[in-house]
This record gives C-alpha cells, sequence and structure tokens, in this order.
C-alpha cells in the first residue's frame, strides 16, 4: 500500500454549551472524567506531562501537553509511540453552542500500521462525542 497523504483521524461534536465552559471540561480531569477517562493525574498545562487512565480497562497513556490556546486549542502528543491530537474550539449559535473538532496524526509505522492506527484513533474518538458516561450532563452541565 502506497499512501499519498499522511493518515489522520478527525471526528467533530456540536456541544450546546458557550466555548469557555466546552474548553474547561476537555482540560480539567475533574471534569473530563466524567464524559471520557476515568483518571487524570491534573489538569492540562503547556508543557506538563501527565497521564490519563481508563481504569474499567486497566489502561494508561502519557500525556504531553504541547500547546494551549484558551477557548481555542488543545495540543497534546499521547501513547507510546506518541502520535499528536489537536482539539481546536469553534463557537456556534451566537455563542451558545461549540463545534469541537478532533484530529489525531502522525502515526508511526508502515502505511499500512499508520491506516489502521487512525482507522482505530478515530473509533476511539467517537467514543468521547457519543456515549457521555453517567454523570456527565448532571455533573458539569453539558450537553
Amino acid at each position: 500500500m502506497e499512501l499519498h497523504k499522511a493518515p489522520a483521524a478527525e471526528v467533530g461534536m456540536l456541544i450546546r454549551k458557550p466555548v469557555t465552559e466546552v474548553y474547561e471540561a476537555f482540560i480539567d480531569p475533574a471534569i473530563t472524567s466524567k464524559f471520557w477517562f476515568t483518571h487524570g493525574s491534573a489538569r492540562l498545562d503547556s508543557g506538563r506531562q501527565i497521564e490519563w487512565e481508563w481504569r474499567m480497562y486497566d489502561f494508561k497513556s502519557p500525556v504531553a501537553v504541547r500547546e494551549l490556546l484558551k477557548d481555542e486549542k488543545i495540543l497534546i502528543g499521547w501513547g507510546e509511540p506518541a502520535t499528536t491530537v489537536e482539539w481546536t474550539f469553534k463557537p456556534m449559535l451566537d455563542g451558545t453552542a461549540t463545534f469541537v473538532a478532533i484530529r489525531n496524526f502522525d502515526f508511526q509505522g508502515d502505511a499500512g500500521q499508520q491506516v489502521k492506527a487512525a482507522v482505530d484513533s478515530t473509533d476511539a474518538s467517537r467514543s468521547c462525542s457519543r456515549a457521555p458516561r453517567p454523570g456527565w450532563n448532571k455533573a458539569s452541565h453539558l450537553d
């Protein structure tokens, strides 16, 4: 298999809350753990190394925070070997909603391995957007 463009996993979701609340939900593990991972070692902060856990799967992943632009962008390296994940936040509907785009790229390996990793990553990213864990809406007040 020959690739003409490096594969990337991309998903998006519309959340009916202002961008400030949505951005905070992704950088504060006390909120993020209500809808995605089960535990985060610390808030996201530029240059910080942290760890995310999915305890129900006995899985942990290192996270290197590369860049934060408040209410606009989160850029991290995660996993081993590390891939790049970028979240962008765009206010919508007169500021009452936020469109979040998630892009995972820089997959390692040969062409077939990169494509498989991108497909697997797309499935994992979609789980964040389609199946909030119990308590997400109640605890964080985000839909």
